[in-house]
């Protein structure tokens, strides 16, 4: 007899789980969704870094051409975002950092209102988008954007530009094949570790990232970035694909080739 009164809390307990799951799988597949909203207390930060100017690039062979399309950086971020508002709900947090210069100046060239269009995906998503100036303003946003010590970040994405050793959050907008702004891998050292959560997911889609950059990251995040060994193809801005024969860093052929 004494154990009656356990067992019914344990079975009250077992029932409330099971309601809660199956409502949960209904709205979200068979994603479980935490009843305290602990998701809600983590952050995703996604970058889009700037267009080229087809002013430079036209300049340039044909092959070495960049951005015949404004929207590569947006496009693909914008898919990622509409992603996680599936996967993670409508409250949780996150932040897109756009460089608006090179949009500005894109938008003139194109004559067609770039900065609008950005601003349509923030209202659709509700995304809290932060136009960016300088490149030192996304390490301030990673440190100090939120109360770090409440509001861990769960993930970091970059979609622009890139080398080996840097984003390059401007590229060939003010300057012909060259970047006036860019978070090179030595300004990583300034990025606080705990601002993250310790399964952080971190990925870059620029090109070349995964050959030094990421090594930088890890070394001042304590997070593995998922990065490319070669260049990036934005030829289907949904899905950024590594160009054969290069791969990811966290690939098997890169396993292979450690051998």
């Amino acid at each position: 007899m004494i154990f009656k009164k356990p067992m019914r809390i344990i079975s009250l307990i077992l029932i409330i789980s099971i309601i809660l799951n199956v409502e949960s799988e209904a709205v979200f597949g068979k994603k479980k969704i935490s009843l305290f909203g602990k998701d809600n207390n983590s952050e995703y930060i996604i970058i889009s870094g700037g267009p080229a100017l087809r002013k430079w690039e036209d300049l340039r062979i044909e092959k070495y051409q960049h951005d015949r399309w404004w929207g590569n950086f947006i496009r693909s971020a914008r898919a990622r975002i509409q992603e996680l508002r599936k996967e993670k709900g409508e409250k949780y947090k996150i932040t897109w950092l756009v460089y608006k210069p090179s949009y500005e100046t894109r938008s003139s060239e194109d004559d067609n209102p770039l900065i609008s269009w950005v601003n349509s995906v923030q209202k659709k998503y509700n995304v809290n988008l932060v136009w960016i100036f300088k490149s030192n303003e996304i390490i301030n946003y990673i440190n100090n954007g939120r109360d770090r010590k409440k509001t861990k970040i769960d993930g970091f994405e970059y979609y622009g530009h890139s080398n080996r050793y840097a984003f390059l959050i401007d590229y060939s907008n003010d300057i012909i094949g060259a970047s006036t702004v860019y978070l090179h891998e030595n300004d990583l050292k300034q990025i606080r570790r705990t601002s993250f959560n310790r399964k952080a997911i971190c990925v870059s889609y620029g090109c070349n990232t995964g050959e030094s950059m990421s090594k930088k990251w890890r070394k001042a995040t304590g997070i593995k970035m998922r990065a490319a060994i070669g260049k990036t193809d934005y030829s289907n801005p949904l899905k950024p694909v590594v160009v054969p024969p290069g791969h990811w860093n966290d690939s098997i052929l890169r396993l292979k080739l450690r051998h």
